[in-house]
């Protein structure tokens, strides 16, 4: 069985879905404070923390055959993580390292952990592999960092064994429309866009207009949520069959600009997106592109979803569906 810890939001949730589809017992561990019960649909859910002793025990022994951990339980916002930190290390590293001592004391040695592109900070080369060096540039690239080096020490030490994934901008839905991202307050472009299309909010603002990019706002690598989810599904297999810890990196390998973002979010849903330019963000490099090359060679990774105009339709299919998300 595998723990989905923080389960009820955006990835977390997605991921859900597909173990549900696959018939794979599973159960979703959420404190509720950013992600939805309604997310979690029919799955199994059990409301606690991860910084929690109590409710990790809890869970532990009500679910004896928990193999598996999967973790997507961390804040996300890099502006407040600088304003913030002591939130931010509390809950993505202090809160992981609780969960790694309760699953120890069970005798649960296999992790999933979501890391973030984040801990490279400004690309010194791109696209970003797995050896480029780390230097971030945030608290919260910091402490994902910091769990990446617990979980090689806890490696070392105790044997349990993680697949380590770094992300590039997770985006999109399921492509029905059924679920989607529902972020309070959101923070991403893509459905930022889709709510200054809709109206919902003033027109979006884009950070820069004079980075060394073809049109002058930043580039970033979008991926799909469902390849996402698969890689994490892949990553449980290998875990199972003994493969050893490894650390693979999550990208399309191709960077979309802020402004064609606009433009494919403007064509997809057939409404002008409003925007304005406003200065940059302290510490937006104008590149951020990787390339998953390694997990596609070891663990014959696909991405199903690659192209921009797929990802806004899903994300769009959604929204549309869902004008006020997910029901509280």
């Amino acid at each position: 069985m595998i723990l989905v810890v923080g389960g009820a939001g955006y990835i977390g949730s997605h991921m859900v879905s597909l173990l549900r589809k696959a018939g794979e017992p599973h159960v979703v561990f959420d404190n509720l404070e950013k992600g939805h019960a309604a997310a979690v649909q029919e799955s199994q859910l059990v409301v606690g923390d991860l910084r929690s002793k109590a409710d990790l025990e809890s869970i532990f022994r009500t679910y004896p055959e928990i193999d598996v951990v999967m973790h997507f339980a961390a804040y996300t916002y890099v502006g407040e993580s600088v304003t913030e930190p002591a939130k931010y290390w509390d809950n993505n590293t202090a809160g992981v390292l609780t969960l790694l001592d309760t699953m120890r004391e069970h005798g649960v040695n296999k992790f999933v952990f979501s890391s973030t592109c984040a801990t490279f900070g400004d690309p010194q080369y791109l696209p970003l592999d797995e050896k480029h060096p780390q230097n971030p540039i945030n608290p919260y690239g910091e402490t994902k960092l910091a769990v990446e080096r617990i979980l090689a020490d806890y490696d070392r030490a105790y044997g349990l064994k993680s697949v380590i994934l770094r992300y590039f901008n997770a985006a999109g839905a399921e492509p029905d429309g059924s679920l989607g991202e529902d972020h309070r307050p959101e923070a991403h472009l893509i459905p930022l866009a889709i709510y200054a299309a809709q109206g919902k909010t003033p027109a979006l603002k884009v950070f820069g207009s004079d980075y060394d990019t073809p049109d002058g706002t930043c580039v970033r690598d979008y991926i799909h949520i469902l390849d996402l989810a698969t890689a994490h599904e892949l990553a449980v297999n290998a875990l199972r069959a003994g493969s050893d810890s490894a650390t693979y990196n999550l990208a399309n390998g191709q960077g979309f600009s802020v402004k064609e973002v606009i433009d494919v979010v403007s064509r997809i849903t057939g409404l002008p997106v409003p925007f304005e330019m406003a200065d940059r963000r302290p510490g937006d490099p104008p590149r951020l592109i990787g390339t998953s090359e390694k997990i596609r060679q070891e663990l014959g990774w696909v991405p199903q979803f690659a192209d921009l105009d797929t990802i806004v339709t899903h994300a769009w299919n959604w929204h549309r569906q869902h004008p006020v998300g997910f029901p509280d």
